[in-house]
């Protein structure tokens, strides 16, 4: 200001009046600089407007929560293969949550009341965060209590209900409260098992009396449930089966001995620093050791099942009882139901360390035989979605063996593995088997890899049939009842907030529905926004990616916008799908509003339906491969829509993610500005074995792609601006990586900007305000360092 006052005529009344003018110009100018980061918090004024999003509209209630349906098939029992239970605020007035049954057509009782939820004593019922029947509906095992034990919440305490008596009692003894993991009801109904302390029991429902049957005193020995990596990589946490007839139950036990252990420090809590430690074994470390027995109720006595190989150097991640001919069995039914099957026959599939070939064994006492070997230059997968047969002696599994991921029938006695869903496109998830009416129903979407529709086919390959109408591009997802009459449906689209509805099969009509959110879909209509637009860039060499774009709702063709990418990029997920995301979705919506054009694409190895080829080309080029895509996806919609700021490019990721957010910007210093990379990991040495070895192989065999594939050793081309954030307490991708990322870049004298959170874990959402904290920090990082330029 002093500047220009020096060119104004020297009478002093000039100057005045020049002064006050060019202050009140600067404080305007401000107010309007200031006015997009104010508005990203409280709205217009401090006043709500219904057109606009805030932090506090999103991440400060529930003003844009989406309600849901959580339903469970009842067990078949006679007349209710078609009927299922969901929780419901009690309609008697008393606090808690009745059980509620919902038949074939539509209507609905009370099947357990809240007040026969209350414990004797107690005034308030029980808040039911689980629960599951016995095979006569007699027995009801309540969960409740929890407390979170890493990611979930999977310690607490069970009750039973039974019906019958009306009486309701806590199971355990007189162990302290949330000490029991994953009860189960026998097929008898006569007892219950559960693990406590690394151990498995069971409890006698007549005389209450209680069994150990695993005894472990070393907190290396693990009965019943899994370690770390187990849980977070292979899905296996609740580790142990009934056998069919009830009197034995089958589980996994894992040793980690030897595996080296990991550190969580806890700086907040205490006058000293306590310190949490756990396995996790590392890229090319030690694994645990892992067997299956069999435990025999009466005698406590266990069968181990004698596998080849090294127990170290093999992962056994699925295993089930063998059905005998005339039951219909699928690997959940075998936790709760009572179907009959062959008590002491198991299929266990076992994966070598590589995880390129996945042998699945068949235990009868002594005998161990091969069914099927599936093997890849990749990695094969693990499926869940494995049906029987009643004759007992064929069931499905999935392969994408002809580049494809298809449904085969296999044999028992032969191994021979049928094909019965040919064709150039991707099963996403096999849903059901109608063995009696010969078909199959799954999931999938041959014109699009963005969408989800329902599809059925004849066991015998032909008659391929889409059974989801035809309508609005959207994701569809389904819950087929025992009996395949009827299925929950949810339906949702990015601009559509998600619907549950029951229908029957395979006409599709509407019985009833079930939630329409239409509160929630009132309040995103009156959101100033443009449809999200889906669409494909070509990036060279025949490659098109999918991705999708979030427009300023007033976008101006002949104005510049910045643009910021959501970038995910690893095999583990995909971002282009058309669905619903909740608040994910509308924090990049309001930054749309504040003017920034927001796109994702889904690079080549992301999990989509687009075929072998296209998931597995990123075998040993984790953070090879995916930024190069990323990167020309970028040039490519530079190019198409003048309205991009080609000098304002940002990008945005979480976990895998957030490594590809760093690649990005230390691989592309020319074409990125600005980076928000949320937990990564900078080196991929430093993840665990499972999920790094399952697409990079080990170190020792790929060494140039672990160098190349980890952002920590392109640090030094860092230019633009880049914000780190990680909590930690992360258990799964460590604040250690981060603090050697901080490291590296110091000693190339790069600035960038630093937010740890103390204690939060991979999710960084955990004791007060942090989400809205987080959310808040990385908008006004934005509009700093990426700003909406005039």
């Amino acid at each position: 200001m002093t500047t220009l006052l020096r060119h104004i005529p020297s009478h002093s009344s000039y100057r005045r009046l020049f002064g006050a003018w060019l202050i009140c110009f600067i404080l305007a100018f401000n107010d309007a600089g200031l006015s997009q980061a104010d508005d990203a918090k409280t709205g217009d004024g401090g006043q709500q407007n219904p057109a606009r999003l805030t932090i506090d509209r999103i991440y400060g209630g529930s003003e844009f929560e989406a309600k849901s349906v959580s339903a469970k098939w009842l067990p078949d029992s006679g007349d209710a293969s078609s009927a299922f239970t969901t929780l419901e605020d009690s309609t008697s007035g008393n606090a808690g949550k009745d059980i509620v049954r919902h038949a074939e057509d539509g209507s609905s009782t009370v099947m357990v009341s809240a007040s026969e939820l209350t414990p004797p004593g107690e005034t308030k019922p029980l808040n039911v965060e689980d629960y599951h029947w016995s095979t006569d509906l007699n027995l009801l095992l309540i969960y409740t209590n929890s407390k979170r034990v890493w990611r979930s919440n999977t310690r607490g305490d069970y009750w039973l209900l039974d019906r019958t008596s009306r009486q309701l009692r806590k199971l355990g003894g007189e162990a302290p409260p949330s000490t029991m993991m994953f009860a189960k009801l026998s097929p008898t109904g006569k007892h219950v098992a559960f693990v406590r302390e690394r151990n498995i029991f069971v409890e006698d429902l007549l005389d209450h009396s209680l069994r150990q049957l695993t005894f472990s005193d070393s907190e290396d020995v693990i009965n019943g449930t899994t370690d770390w990596v187990y849980e977070e990589e292979l899905g296996l946490r609740d580790a142990f089966l009934w056998s069919p007839d009830g009197k034995s139950i089958a589980y996994w036990q894992l040793n980690t001995e030897g595996v080296p252990k990991f550190p969580l420090v806890n700086n907040t809590d205490s006058l000293y620093p306590t310190v949490t430690w756990f396995a996790y074994p590392k890229v090319g470390q030690r694994n645990a050791s892992c067997r299956v027995g069999v435990v025999d109720c009466a005698s406590a006595e266990a069968r181990w099942i004698e596998l080849p190989g090294d127990p170290r150097e093999c992962y056994l991640p699925r295993m089930m009882f063998v059905p005998e001919a005339g039951s219909e069995l699928k690997e959940e039914d075998l936790v709760y139901a009572g179907q009959a099957g062959k008590p002491d026959v198991l299929l266990v599939q076992q994966l070598n360390r590589l995880q390129n070939t996945n042998r699945l064994f068949v235990s009868e006492g002594d005998k161990l035989s091969v069914v099927l070997t599936e093997t890849d230059e990749a990695w094969v997968d693990v499926h869940d979605e494995l049906f029987w047969f009643k004759d007992g002696q064929h069931f499905t599994w999935i392969s994408d063996r002809d580049g494809w991921r298809h449904v085969y029938v296999v044999s028992m006695q032969s191994g021979e593995a049928r094909l019965v869903t040919p064709g150039a496109f991707d099963v996403v998830e096999l849903l059901q088997v109608d063995e009696a009416g010969g078909w199959i129903y799954f999931i999938a979407s041959p014109d699009t890899a963005t969408e989800r529709y329902l599809y059925r086919v004849q066991l015998d390959g032909t008659g391929l049939a889409r059974v989801t109408p035809e309508g609005t591009a959207s994701t569809h997802e389904y819950s087929i009842s025992p009996d395949g009459k009827v299925a929950i449906h949810t339906h949702s689209a990015s601009n559509q907030p998600p619907m549950v509805e029951l229908i029957s099969l395979p006409e599709h009509s509407v019985v009833k529905e079930l939630e329409d959110n239409a509160e929630l879909a009132a309040k995103f209509a009156a959101l100033d926004h443009r449809p999200t637009e889906f669409f494909q860039v070509e990036i060279g060499d025949g490659v098109v990616l999918d991705g999708w774009a979030i427009l300023p709702p007033d976008l101006r063709p002949e104005t510049k916008y910045p643009l910021l990418v959501y970038v995910y990029g690893e095999p583990a997920g995909s971002t282009v799908i058309n669905r619903w995301e909740g608040s994910g979705y509308l924090w990049h919506l309001m930054m749309a509003q504040q003017g920034y054009v927001v796109m994702s694409f889904d690079n080549r190895g992301t999990k989509a339906p687009r075929g072998r080829a296209w998931r597995k080309s990123i075998y040993q080029q984790i953070g090879v491969l995916p930024p190069q895509d990323q990167a020309a996806a970028v040039r490519a919609v530079i190019k198409e829509r003048p309205y991009i700021d080609s000098g304002q490019i940002g990008v945005w990721g979480w976990s895998g993610g957030g490594s590809s957010t760093l690649h990005a910007i230390f691989k592309y210093p020319e074409l990125y500005k600005a980076a928000m990379a949320v937990a990564p990991v900078p080196n991929q040495r430093y993840y665990d074995t499972i999920y790094q070895e399952r697409y990079m192989s080990l170190p020792e065999l790929n060494t140039e792609g672990f160098r190349q594939g980890s952002p920590i050793n392109f640090a030094h081309q860092l230019e633009g601006n880049l914000l780190l954030v990680h909590g930690t307490g992360d258990d799964n991708c460590h604040y250690q990586t981060t603090e050697m990322l901080i490291d590296e870049l110091i000693a190339h004298n790069k600035q960038f900007t630093l937010m740890a959170y103390p204690n939060r874990t991979h999710a960084i959402r955990e004791r007060n305000n942090t989400t809205r904290h987080l959310r808040q920090m990385m908008t006004d990082y934005l509009l700093k360092n990426l700003p909406i330029r005039p």
